[in-house]
């Protein structure tokens, strides 16, 4: 029968989207200095990034690398555009719901380490679940097991001051995954560092991606940092280069 209809399945596989983890679309960012000067930090970037990959956002001081990290981590408002994570667009979130969804989902990790002086390893690493509501006997687990991982667990009684350089951002890294999220934000996290401190950094941020399957997306001028990424987005006077030379 020339008509017949086939029931045979195609041969063709179906093909599923992947929902990106982060999704910027034409973000702007434009400061105003006084009555009549404007700065473009953020010139109509897209930029599209799916789970599980370790990337750098490299530039030159000033490119708009740490303004894009903060509009994508909730730091900073676009002028306009916009920014989803995790497929909510933030600017459908109010103050209150924004904390609340980074404090569940995100991880941050800045230059300067951002811990307390007066605090010990292992308290500078709870203090997130503190604040979450968690007790202290709930959250010990978590907070031990995130100590061992970063090569701390023989400085968690000592407070943050008594450390190295280095070993202040482990701990800044302890904190960032304590809450068990699915991306990390780190805003130059090797610039404080020497150089073999800083391969250190990287190589750890290299085996926290492929072990635990975290996203980190890192703004950094560390020419190193090359060597341990899946991929690097360069940026130049707030644009995201295409065909960086």
């Amino acid at each position: 029968m020339a008509d017949m209809i086939s029931d045979a399945p195609s041969s063709e596989p179906e093909v599923l989207e992947v929902q990106p983890i982060i999704e910027v679309s034409d973000l702007w960012r434009i400061y105003r200095l006084g009555v009549h000067q404007e700065i473009s930090a953020l010139r109509g970037v897209n930029l599209r990034i799916e789970a599980g990959h370790f990337i750098a956002v490299k530039g030159r001081s000033g490119s708009g690398k740490t303004t894009l990290l903060n509009c994508i981590g909730g730091l900073d408002k676009p002028t306009s555009g916009s920014v989803c994570v995790f497929g909510t667009d933030l600017s459908d979130l109010s103050e209150k719901q924004l904390t609340r969804f980074y404090r569940e989902k995100v991880g941050f990790i800045f230059q300067d380490f951002s811990l307390s002086p007066i605090y010990s390893v292992y308290e500078n690493v709870e203090i997130i679940l503190r604040i979450g509501g968690m007790s202290r006997r709930e959250c010990r687990e978590r907070v031990l097991s995130c100590i061992q991982l970063v090569g701390l667990t023989k400085w968690m009684n000592h407070r943050s001051n008594e450390l190295s350089g280095g070993q202040q951002q482990r701990v800044a890294i302890a904190r960032a995954l304590v809450n068990r999220p699915k991306l990390i934000l780190a805003d130059e996290p090797t610039g404080k560092l020497d150089t073999t401190t800083a391969r250190e950094i990287f190589a750890l941020f290299r085996d926290i991606c492929d072990q635990q399957n975290i996203t980190i997306l890192v703004a950094s001028h560390d020419p190193l940092i090359a060597e341990y990424v899946d991929y690097v987005i360069n940026i130049k006077d707030g644009q995201i280069l295409l065909n960086p030379s």
